[in-house]
């Protein structure tokens, strides 16, 4: 018992766990209302600044969006198949379309999507801003009068977000063609029954979450790498520490999000 509340015990060290824990979240969403605030300001958008942000978009979205639409469209096909092969075998036809876009096109798409940008542009993004801290670059930006945020941070965080909503957005429908295609073949004959089975299951609420989910799925990529990277306090931690916490974190949101959209489409 003298153990367990002596100040080396377990309790006392849960106990900063949990402190820290709770400060890094925190100190998150500190970073987006700092974010916000710089991404509705006009200053932002001038001179070097859009420049600067421009750049990143076309960097962080244009390399991976022609490989991460090939990429799903083959492994679409090949769940397409699988389900509208299934569903004939147990006389459920009709509603294997409606299933196909349930499971692609709502869920695995954009949790893929989300998944795929952390690892191919947040987390790069992340590790350019640490090293730019390391090198003193924000030092002397900010000894020229320049917001290192604004000019380096918030490009980089608009940039994700751009690039986990544009994958996301362009392979859905990208798989929604697919899915047509495999089911009724090259023909506009079924193109009426086809968008009355998609409204059905892009009904308006529906519709609604995957917005804020697709959505939320950017924000947590775009905000949580760069985040743990500036406001880190602890100077001994390596980066590959803190890019797998990175990590970490946006899986942990991105499960939330989606658990929150399932309870929101079917309860």
């Amino acid at each position: 018992m003298a153990s367990l509340l002596s100040p080396q015990g377990p309790l006392p060290d849960a106990g900063r766990a949990t402190l820290t824990w709770f400060a890094g979240w925190w100190r998150i969403i500190h970073f987006g209302a700092l974010i916000l605030v710089l991404a509705l300001s006009p200053s932002s958008y001038a001179g070097s600044n859009r420049s600067a942000l421009a750049r990143h978009v076309y960097q962080d979205t244009a390399p991976i969006l022609f490989w991460f639409i090939v990429l799903s469209s083959l492994i679409s096909l090949v769940i397409i198949r699988i389900v509208v092969v299934t569903a004939v075998s147990y006389g459920l036809s009709q509603y294997a379309l409606e299933m196909v876009v349930r499971v692609l096109v709502l869920e695995l798409i954009p949790l893929t999507a989300a998944v795929f940008a952390a690892l191919r542009c947040a987390l790069p993004n992340a590790a350019e801003i640490a090293e730019m801290r390391t090198r003193g670059e924000f030092d002397a930006l900010a000894q020229q009068g320049a917001d290192p945020l604004q000019r380096e941070v918030l490009p980089r965080v608009a940039s994700a977000m751009f690039a986990t909503l544009m994958i996301a957005g362009v392979s859905c429908v990208v798989t929604a063609v697919l899915a047509y295609v495999s089911v009724y073949g090259f023909t506009t004959g079924a193109f009426a029954g086809y968008t009355r089975t998609f409204g059905h299951v892009f009904n308006p609420a529906v519709s609604m979450i995957f917005a804020l989910k697709v959505f939320f799925f950017g924000l947590a990529v775009a905000l949580i790498p760069i985040a743990s990277v500036l406001y880190d306090r602890s100077r001994a931690r390596l980066r590959t520490s803190l890019e797998l916490q990175s990590l970490v974190r946006i899986f942990v949101v991105i499960l939330l999000i989606e658990v929150a959209s399932l309870v929101g489409n079917y309860y």
